[in-house]
């Protein structure tokens, strides 16, 4: 019998608070309701925790207040084809709003739509690149509890050595590797260079920046989805777990961000502008890392990655040239003159991310900061750096506490989101590892 034509569908997607995608599908042929605004679901959906928990008993958002609905609003900039789905399949990215029309507090997409209008009320476009690392593991994690290499990665049950730039792992896993290409080519993404990284099936995907953050964002929260599902069509399985191998490198989301004023000039140009904004607004990132650490870390397994003699940074710096530190200069002279942010892992939400980084940048731009003295390659950095926290529990409470964090996030989500990552944290650390067991119970 000839195999059933499955009828394309189009799926409007939310983004949540953990970078998570949840939404509707809905046969193409109905589409007009979701282009019409009457698509809904409740607005508790962006208040879900890792666990997909509403915890109504600590935010008082779910069935305290009937669990009402918001609708989905979609931005058509973001419609995109699926190759993994039925032939003609689409999806397109949409924003919460309550049903007075007002933009949810809650939806990511909207928070950095705020901080963007910031920029856009002086007279300012950011302009963002990201670049993304992830692993690629064996399918049968489910039947292990835990990750392996690729197959053709390993040797005698072993990963064979590092894969730093190691063409020969690209060519391995080429077949994945030119499916994500095509897919995010028919989803018209600004990929670039795809390198080898340094762990075991480890890769990075640098996207061309934009002068949209908003849309720069989607382009990663689509970039995750890509590899995802490419992966399943491979057999494999892709992570942006932040350190999902003990022993092998972690994944970062680097930020590359520049600035530009109404005529299209970079104001971070040090040469042909004004020298102190690249610096100041150095600072301004610097000021508030710890403060927004759990936004670049939001999960316990988040802080595994910040290790010394790593390139996961540990210290509050900044230097030029210095991949160590957690602001990069890669240039300061030229239209190419820009930042490069080193502290997120791969598992931040991208929306979050750059509204924490903008931010920053904004209060660097409003004031006039001085970031103290660069760290110099081969160097200690400067005496009296501050460090960022190991602790999940820590990061949470200065979050928490935090004014700057009040004022870009809102009030309401500086709450909401600190007290889901409290009660994630609080599970951590009442949870007893195997490492516990095996290090302590025969000696203690």
């Amino acid at each position: 019998m000839p195999a059933e034509i499955v009828p394309p569908h189009i799926e409007i997607l939310l983004v949540g608070m953990n970078g998570d995608l949840r939404g509707k599908r809905i046969p193409l042929a109905a589409e007009k309701k979701v282009w019409d605004g009457t698509i809904r679901l409740p607005s508790s959906t962006q208040s879900l925790d890792i666990w997909g928990d509403d915890n109504d008993d600590i935010t008082g958002l779910s069935l305290t207040i009937g669990d009402p609905d918001g609708v989905c609003l979609p931005d058509k900039r973001s419609l995109a084809p699926m190759p993994w789905g039925p032939e003609g399949s689409v999806q397109v990215l949409s924003t919460m709003h309550e049903m007075d029309g007002s933009p949810s507090f809650m939806d990511p997409r909207a928070i950095l739509a705020s901080v963007l209008k910031r920029y856009a009320e002086r007279g300012l476009t950011p302009v963002v690149a990201t670049e993304l690392e992830f692993y690629v593991v064996q399918d049968d994690w489910r039947e292990t509890g835990k990750p392996r290499p690729p197959e053709k990665l390993m040797y005698r049950g072993e990963p064979n050595g590092f894969q730093l730039y190691d063409m020969s792992a690209v060519d391995a896993l080429d077949d994945y590797l030119q499916t994500v290409r095509a897919w995010a080519k028919a989803q018209d993404l600004p990929a670039d260079a795809t390198t080898a990284e340094f762990g075991p099936g480890q890769f990075e995907i640098n996207l061309l920046h934009r002068a949209d953050a908003l849309a720069a964002a989607d382009d990663c929260i689509y970039l995750k989805r890509i590899a995802e599902q490419v992966a399943r069509k491979h057999g494999l399985k892709s992570t942006c777990m932040a350190k999902p191998y003990a022993d092998q490198a972690g994944s970062g989301l680097h930020v590359h961000a520049s600035i530009i004023d109404r005529d299209g000039n970079n104001i971070l140009d040090a040469r042909g502008g004004d020298p102190v904004r690249l610096r100041s607004v150095c600072a301004g990132m610097l000021n508030t890392m710890r403060d927004a650490q759990l936004i670049f870390a939001p999960f316990a397994n988040s802080y595994r990655r910040f290790q010394p003699d790593s390139f996961a940074p540990v210290d509050i710096d900044w230097g030029f040239g210095h991949r160590g530190t957690a602001i990069r200069i890669p240039d300061k002279d030229g239209p190419a003159a820009r930042i490069e942010h080193r502290v997120a892992g791969a598992d931040a939400n991208p929306y979050l991310l750059l509204t924490a980084i903008l931010g920053g940048m904004l209060i660097g731009l409003d004031e006039t900061l001085d970031p103290g003295p660069a760290t110099e390659p081969g160097k200690e950095p400067p005496a009296g750096t501050k460090r960022l926290t190991h602790d999940f529990l820590t990061a949470v409470e200065d979050f928490s506490a935090s004014p700057f964090i009040k004022d870009v996030f809102g009030e309401r989500y500086q709450k909401l989101y600190g007290d889901t990552k409290r009660k994630e944290a609080i599970t951590y650390l009442r949870t007893v590892s195997d490492f516990d067991y095996r290090t302590y119970l025969p000696r203690i």
